[in-house]
């Protein structure tokens, strides 16, 4: 029987994706009490409202995050968010440190899949350490995957790209300028197989928005 493993943070009212952007206020549009007062017979039903910036929890980029002209959310075809082939490519922070470079991708075939970078990161999740030197990918090794054909890019960290200052962001341009994917801030990437699995992270079908947070998960059959 084929296993679904949840790969995405919950949202929760008030908690924080980056540090200096607004959390997301949650609360009631119509709350359950207001709602019995229109039906004769009690029914009771509860419309939510949330006010959230784009990049919350665990997201997906589309091109138009970096471009202009790029694709929107609305403009992706299923076929590149859905049941993609897909591979782990283990990079313990604890072990290797924050950077992962062509080098280290040497020999592992992406083409056609969802690469996803374990570093083990999301354990720091909705920590202080989480927002601080993080794990991320060099511009060599986005080049190196936009070359070999991989179609998405996930990574369990704060940011795909090394966020210090004056960094300017090149994971962010090489792939996205390639029609590449990235999926960022996932989690439970280590209850994953290396390869073998199906990859699945879709966001609403929005007009004018390059980025949104996305329900994350792995299709795993049985061996």
């Amino acid at each position: 029987m084929t296993r679904l493993i949840d790969l995405s943070h919950a949202i929760e009212h008030g908690m924080t994706t980056y540090k200096g952007v607004a959390a997301p206020h949650i609360c009631d549009y119509w709350t359950r009490e207001q709602s019995r007062a229109n039906y004769a017979d009690g029914s009771a039903f509860q419309m939510g409202r949330i006010d959230m910036v784009s990049n919350t929890g665990t997201y997906l980029d589309a091109p138009f995050h970096r471009f202009e002209e790029g694709d929107d959310l609305s403009m992706l075809d299923l076929d590149r968010l859905a049941s993609l082939p897909a591979i782990v490519v283990r990079r313990p922070f604890d072990a290797i440190g924050l950077a992962t470079d062509a080098a280290d991708l040497d020999g592992i075939d992406v083409a056609g899949r969802a690469v996803l970078v374990h570093t083990g990161w999301d354990r720091h999740w909705r920590t202080p350490a989480y927002y601080e030197a993080h794990p991320f990918l060099t511009e060599a090794a986005a080049q190196m995957l936009v070359a070999r054909g991989a179609r998405l890019v996930g990574i369990d960290s704060h940011n795909i790209d090394d966020t210090r200052p004056g960094t300017g962001r090149p994971v962010h341009r090489e792939l996205l300028g390639a029609d590449v994917l990235i999926c960022e801030h996932m989690t439970n990437l280590g209850s994953l197989p290396d390869t073998g699995f199906a990859f699945t992270a879709v966001p609403p079908k929005i007009v004018g928005m390059g980025t949104f947070p996305v329900r994350a998960f792995a299709q795993v059959d049985p061996a």
